[in-house]
């Protein structure tokens, strides 16, 4: 297996060829009530999100795409939409702490339009994480697990939450505007080699698993 360490934020983040995907939780009572719930703020999914859950795990076995191993966020929207999924894929689950949401303190329960200019404008919550903070955290562990190449060689699916997604978005695509919706899935793929002398070409490639 060929692979780079490039410096993205100042993080070595190994780059191997292959692919990983990332999976959103399903619905939560807090995204039905269009409210912030940050990584200190646990919440189940809702009926409606056990269903979304279901349905995506099933599309996505039907599509066949290679995935080995499921590594999910520790808090329970994460877990159960992960338990889910290796119910229908028949994989195991690895439980890591650096696909926790964005710690958001004071502004937990606050309406998304309310704090979406402070969001923008890279305020700290009160109690909470910082932007860079939870950047850091999110590309070290996965330069960590690209680190493992026999867990990487496994395609691994990916569980977190809406940030988590959109650090992986920004940093690695440069889609800085992507939102993800419950459930929603995508892949990414690595740059290719170009020539196999050790130039790779452009950025990550994403897409939408459907």
């Amino acid at each position: 297996m060929r692979s780079r360490r490039d410096f993205v934020d100042g993080l070595g983040l190994i780059v191997v060829s292959g692919s990983f995907h990332f999976v959103r939780h399903g619905q939560t009572l807090d995204n039905v009530r269009g409210v912030r719930c940050g990584g200190d703020r646990d919440v189940a999914l809702t009926e409606r999100g056990l269903a979304e859950a279901r349905a995506a795990a099933i599309r996505f076995r039907q599509s066949g795409g290679p995935c080995g191993v499921i590594v999910a966020g520790p808090l329970t929207r994460t877990q159960v939409t992960a338990e889910i999924f290796r119910e229908e894929l028949k994989i195991p689950v690895i439980q890591q702490e650096w696909l926790r949401e964005r710690a958001l303190g004071a502004w937990n329960g606050l309406s998304i339009e309310e704090t979406r200019s402070w969001f923008e404008a890279h305020r700290l919550p009160p109690g909470g994480e910082s932007e860079d903070d939870f950047r850091h955290r999110v590309m070290s562990g996965l330069s960590g697990l690209a680190d493992l190449a026999d867990l990487w060689s496994q395609t691994p699916l990916l569980v977190g939450s809406k940030g988590v997604g959109r650090i992986l978005l920004t940093v690695l695509t440069g889609q800085s505007f992507v939102e993800l919706g419950n459930c929603e899935l995508v892949t990414f793929t690595a740059p290719v080699e170009a020539g196999g002398g050790g130039d790779w070409l452009g950025r990550w490639s994403w897409r939408r698993c459907h």
